[in-house]
């Protein structure tokens, strides 16, 4: 299978906005695929959509060879979502006691999910934060809990919303080089990461779809992008495809 992800002309309308419109979009396997737009874009919305928290108003989508209607739970097994929203942890529980939580609603056995968590743990440089509590961590701690959760049961597609908001750069760059050098190529996981950071993009994407108003305006390569606009430079092409979108 060489596109684990297809949408087809992937609508989602709330009342009279449309959030998304006509998304066409094929992810190859073991891609990091980045989704780039401003705020509001619909980034988070098709995010959503593709995880099945929220049902398209038209069009489909494939996960994995599955539809996202007709086969759900088939594709909520193959997802793993990480958001910047740290309302969805206990605060007054510790690291591992969230993950602990969370591979119940897996349904993994209690001996094979210490066995999960430790190694996730381990994999994220986690081990001697575990045990403090969520409300203590800082904002990049979180953000590998997050992480750490949506692998739990070994997902072979991430789904990453803004990974880097609100981090330093020393922290955004290190958790860059984990998802693109230890989950994409090493654990061979297919990664959408959403950002409105275009330099993010730049630095570790194989893809690059541009997303505005709800449309993919652009997709392609980093070359690829530069060449359509005829310009060298990422920022100055991102900008002139913005300000050509209908607004």
């Amino acid at each position: 299978m060489e596109y684990i992800i297809e949408t087809f002309e992937l609508t989602k309308q709330f009342n009279h906005t449309l959030a998304i419109e006509n998304v066409n979009l094929k992810v190859k396997q073991g891609e990091l695929f980045c989704l780039v737009g401003p705020n509001g874009a619909g980034k988070t919305t098709l995010l959503k959509v593709l995880s099945t928290l929220i049902l398209p108003t038209l069009g489909k989508a494939k996960v994995n060879g599955y539809d996202i209607i007709k086969n759900p739970t088939q594709v909520k097994k193959c997802i793993g979502l990480v958001s910047s929203e740290e309302r969805s942890f206990y605060w007054r529980l510790t690291g591992r006691q969230n993950l602990e939580f969370y591979s119940s609603l897996y349904d993994l056995p209690s001996k094979d999910a210490k066995q999960r968590i430790n190694e996730i743990l381990s994999l994220l440089k986690l081990e001697e934060q575990s045990e403090n509590k969520f409300q203590n961590y800082s904002a990049g701690v979180k953000q590998k809990i997050n992480i750490a959760r949506a692998l739990l049961h070994n997902p072979p597609i991430l789904l990453i919303d803004e990974l880097t908001k609100s981090l330093d750069p020393i922290t955004a760059e290190n958790l860059r080089k984990f998802i693109k050098e230890k989950l994409v190529k090493e654990l061979k996981k297919t990664v959408i990461l959403a950002t409105h950071n275009l330099k993010e993009a730049e630095i570790i994407a194989d893809y690059i779809a541009v997303i505005d108003l709800g449309k993919i305006i652009v997709q392609g390569t980093v070359n690829e992008l530069k060449e359509q606009t005829q310009t060298t430079d990422l920022e100055e092409a991102y900008s002139r495809m913005i300000t050509c979108s209908p607004r």
